[in-house]
């Protein structure tokens, strides 16, 4: 399968202030290495972070995830990676 070398996308990294003091959740560091080490093995070029440090998953009013919705409705990219789903948000 040829691997299309001009895919680009954002990431999203968040981390709640709950989990940081439970220490239960990795650190926007260890998100950053894991989503930069898929897109490098999968040829994936990461044009812009969004990050939301300290704000709970529970609810979607955060500054960094309302401007990746906003650069998505724009146009200016189709993909967002994190490192799992609980970092989009919960129960949802």
């Amino acid at each position: 399968m040829r691997i299309e070398q001009n895919k680009i996308a954002f990431a999203y990294f968040r981390l709640s202030r709950e989990e940081a003091q439970k220490s239960e959740s990795s650190s926007i560091t260890n998100q950053r290495m894991i989503v930069t080490k898929y897109c490098e093995q999968h040829g994936i070029n990461l044009v812009r972070e969004f990050v939301d440090d300290g704000y709970s998953g529970t609810n979607f009013d955060r500054p960094g995830f309302q401007a990746m919705l906003d650069e998505i409705v724009a146009g200016n990219v189709a993909v967002c990676i994190t490192k799992d789903l609980s970092r989009l948000g919960r129960n949802s």
